[in-house]
């Protein structure tokens, strides 16, 4: 599969910022969400961004019932974040669990979603559910406009034999319920990657950057848990 096209890339800042603003006559469609059930959720950020990115999803969650929460990683820069074999994020969503008495549900954007997806395989008793936005862990990552910044905040080449055996675990269905939220207009990853046949699938209309504060995405995570 090919990446997308330049003219959907030149359009990713532009349709960001429209999806930002979107949100604020958005409080009627948004009230519209399935009430939670106080179960946690972890949010886990897009390469190089933080729990910052993903403040409007986690209040969003909140208000609804849920016991949302950022990863308290810093940035998202692989596994220099995460930890070697991903000890850090296991801490974090082990952390959770014991305080809330339940599996977490893993909702991660981007990069996020792949690492959600790789949690779920590593520690399956602690993921009750993973819901993945944007996250390309269907194909190959030169099907994006982004692998080369991926190398470069990650310090991982993508042919690394330890990138490619996590590509291909994240790519095998998860042994927990998992939702692909995906664009075919993307600009920055192919959406036709970013989900699979044995996932449950919500297709929406979204750019890349920002995709996390579209309203109709975060319509899907609550009524996705609200299932």
């Amino acid at each position: 599969m090919r990446p997308p096209s330049k003219a959907l890339l030149a359009l990713e800042v532009p349709r960001g910022v429209w999806g930002l603003a979107s949100l604020l006559g958005a409080r009627a469609q948004l009230a519209k969400g399935p009430r939670g059930d106080g179960r946690p959720v972890l949010l886990l950020p897009g390469l190089f961004n933080s729990d910052l990115s993903g403040i409007f999803l986690q209040r969003y969650l909140v208000s609804l019932g849920y016991r949302a929460e950022g990863w308290g990683l810093g940035r998202n820069i692989g596994m220099r974040t995460i930890g070697t074999d991903g000890a850090h994020l296991h801490d974090r969503i082990a952390a959770l669990a014991a305080a809330s008495g339940e599996p977490v549900t893993l909702v991660g954007v981007s990069l996020g979603g792949i690492m959600a997806r790789f949690a779920a395989h590593r520690w399956p008793e602690l993921v009750r559910e993973v819901v993945t936005i944007s996250a390309p862990y269907a194909g190959s990552p030169r099907a994006t406009n982004v692998w080369r910044a991926f190398e470069v905040f990650t310090g991982d080449r993508i042919d690394a034999p330890h990138v490619m055996a996590h590509s291909a675990l994240v790519a095998q269905p998860p042994p927990v319920p998992t939702t692909a939220i995906w664009s075919r207009s993307d600009g920055l990853v192919n959406g036709m990657i970013c989900h699979d046949p044995e996932a449950r699938s919500v297709e929406v209309r979204s750019s890349h950057v920002g995709v996390q504060v579209r309203p109709a995405v975060l319509l899907a995570v609550a009524r996705v848990l609200g299932a």
